[in-house]
């Protein structure tokens, strides 16, 4: 009998390169849905160490899994606050 186990992308996340490249796709992929970026946002802070981007951005590590939970509605400032905290930044480019 062949056992699988859940796929979990952060363990897949070795490095700022790997997140760039990660949080680009799931930008590309996930499109205007925020629920798609901010679990994407949950993977990184998972692969970085959820306490240690809680406390790059300020946030006990409960806030942030709430700001980051699949039933959260973070505001953009949170969001951008997150983003920080995990190294990396927006930048905007002009669509095809």
């Amino acid at each position: 009998m062949e056992r699988f186990s859940r796929w979990d992308s952060a363990q897949y996340l070795k490095s700022d390169d790997d997140i760039a490249a990660y949080l680009d796709a799931c930008f590309e992929e996930g499109g205007a849905d925020a629920r798609f970026i901010t679990r994407a946002l949950a993977t990184v802070a998972r692969a970085k160490g959820v306490a240690v981007v809680a406390e790059r951005a300020g946030l006990a590590p409960e806030r942030l899994d709430a700001l980051l939970s699949t039933d959260a509605n973070p505001g953009f400032d949170e969001i951008l606050r997150v983003i920080r905290a995990l190294g990396m930044r927006l930048h905007a480019e002009k669509a095809a």
